[in-house]
């Protein structure tokens, strides 16, 4: 999932409170991170999917963050993508997607003359990406874009994870995953969107990128567009760290992450409080965790392992923004195996040892 460029200044919700956990202790002694024992509870539960969950991403309405909506997959051979409200309603289905996996939005695309925010998903079966306006959710892909194409063998095609890079100079990119792969360097693919003369997306290969341990999969990538740089979880191996933009080559910066997990590496979620600062949040899958990094350059210190209430968490989404009277210091969207999306103020989840964004009225 991409994190959003902006911290947004906003006068909609006067006079913010900070809820945050009286009763928790001082977060780090002797360097050590701090583990909340608790089990964070979710603000909201959405209304289930028919067969699957799998993973989320946040649209922030601009004009009013109140009626901001959440995307999610229902992953399934006869798939869709569900749209939820801010209370977890399902307020729009778009069916008969073959496996939709992993989900991602993006603001400004130029399309058709007009600057168009949108959705984009994995259809694994077909190995196309599928692209849809917001918030009407209607196609603009002309039936797909083929992914991973000359690839030898099915399986070096089933698409998953996807996240889209957005430049200073407004330039969008689809970042695309897939469920096996070849370790030297070129699993992941970049492609660039642009209007294809009729109206639709257009997707062009800029680079293939991107090393694999070989050891399970890789599905989640995020993309911080602000500080330029792309992340993936290299499931029980670690998180791989590369620069976003392609012109900037594709040399590995770091990996991190790689002790501590019960499992799976699984959804990465990016929280800001500055363009610089802020926090990396990485699903531990089989034990119900997220492990909550330094966000800044390319050492990422665990400051926080907290545990949530939402199952075998694979995706998840988080905007630092404040939406309502509930999400007032942002939303933390978590994917859990009962076929439902966990809604978790980001409060809940700081506690005394993280901060929140600042809030400009």
């Amino acid at each position: 999932m991409t994190t959003r460029n902006i911290l947004y200044s906003t006068a909609v919700l006067p006079g913010l409170l900070c809820f945050l956990a009286c009763a928790r202790p001082a977060s780090r002694a002797n360097g050590q991170a701090y583990t909340d024992t608790t089990t964070i509870q979710p603000a909201v539960i959405t209304e289930q999917v028919k067969f699957d969950s799998d993973d989320p991403a946040i649209w922030v309405n601009p004009q009013n963050p109140a009626r901001s909506l959440v995307i999610g997959t229902d992953k399934s051979a006869e798939g869709a993508l569900y749209v939820f409200d801010l209370e977890g309603k399902i307020k729009q289905v778009v069916p008969n997607l073959q496996r939709p996996n992993n989900v991602d939005i993006a603001y400004g695309l130029l399309l058709n003359g007009k600057r168009i925010d949108y959705a984009v998903t994995t259809e694994r079966i077909t190995h196309k990406l599928r692209f849809y306006s917001l918030p009407d959710m209607q196609p603009i892909d002309d039936g797909g874009i083929p992914a991973f194409e000359g690839e030898t063998g099915t399986q070096y095609r089933d698409l998953m994870g996807v996240a889209v890079y957005t430049n200073k100079k407004n330039e969008h990119y689809v970042i695309a995953g897939r469920k096996t792969g070849p370790q030297d360097g070129t699993y992941l693919w970049q492609y660039r969107l642009t209007d294809n003369g009729a109206g639709k997306i257009k997707a062009t290969l800029v680079r293939k990128f991107g090393h694999y341990s070989g050891k399970k999969e890789i599905e989640s990538i995020a993309v911080d567009n602000e500080a330029g740089y792309v992340y993936y979880s290299d499931e029980q191996y670690g998180v791989r760290q590369y620069y976003a933009d392609p012109e900037k080559g594709n040399e590995e910066l770091t990996v991190f992450g790689t002790t501590g997990f019960t499992e799976d590496h699984e959804g990465i979620s990016i929280y800001k409080t500055s363009p610089t600062k802020g926090y990396i949040l990485v699903s531990d899958q089989g034990a119900n965790k997220f492990h909550i990094f330094s966000r800044s350059g390319t050492t990422h210190t665990l400051l926080k392992v907290v545990k949530v209430s939402a199952g075998h968490s694979d995706g998840s989404d988080i905007v630092n923004v404040p939406l309502n009277n509930t999400f007032k210091h942002g939303l933390f969207v978590v994917m859990s195996d009962d076929r439902t999306f966990h809604y978790y103020r980001w409060e809940d989840i700081a506690g005394k040892e993280l901060e929140s964004a600042p809030i400009k009225k």
